[in-house]
């Protein structure tokens, strides 16, 4: 004959009755605990995850972001530099075209007076610039002078220039060190620095 299964220990008796035999109380059930939960009402381990970034590469991820920001307004920057610049050169060049074509217009206008200026200057050495076409000679001169910047020179024994005078007689004297102007034949004219028509003289110079 068999004998039954052994066990190791003394076994352990759950009194699962709901009224306490002493006391005849009811007794106080414990809550099933849920697949998952642990008994303290805590989260499964299962269920505590690992954190998704560590402090250290969220701010790797800003200062990248950063450094991103900052290269893209260095950029902006520096296009609005350039914008800048190209506009500064245009409004250069415009000014400068502005006035190079006032100048020419000027020069156009003078060129095309000098005839009435040569008989108006012929007028006045003979004595015969006189009455209402005297006035209205200063007039046309002062206009020239003042509006179109006309400049009349050339003078008696000022120094003989090439770029701004035209030798029509050349004469040699004793007392003569350098060329000089000996005679101003017709008056030069200029706008500005440039000059519309070289004074036409006669020069004497050493022999």
């Amino acid at each position: 004959m068999t004998s039954g299964p052994e066990f190791e220990g003394e076994p352990t008796i759950r009194d699962k009755r709901r009224l306490d035999p002493e006391t005849g109380e009811l007794r106080e059930t414990e809550a099933p605990t849920a697949v998952g939960e642990s008994p303290d009402g805590g989260a499964s381990p299962e269920e505590v995850g690992s954190p998704e970034s560590s402090p250290t590469d969220e701010a790797a991820s800003a200062k990248a972001e950063a450094a991103d920001l900052a290269d893209q307004l260095a950029r902006a920057k520096a296009d609005t530099y350039n914008l800048d610049q190209r506009f500064n050169a245009y409004v250069r060049r415009s000014r400068s075209e502005v006035t190079e074509a006032r100048t020419r217009g000027h020069e156009d206008v003078v060129e095309a007076l000098i005839g009435v200026l040569d008989d108006v200057d012929l007028a006045r050495q003979h004595g015969e610039l006189s009455g209402p076409f005297a006035s209205i000679a200063e007039k046309l001169e002062g206009v020239l002078q003042g509006t179109f910047e006309m400049v009349r020179y050339g003078e008696v024994g000022e120094e003989f220039d090439p770029g701004i005078h035209e030798a029509l007689m050349h004469n040699q004297s004793e007392d003569a060190t350098s060329e000089t102007v000996q005679q101003v034949l017709q008056p030069g004219y200029k706008v500005r620095d440039r000059v519309i028509r070289p004074a036409r003289v006669a020069v004497v110079g050493p022999q």
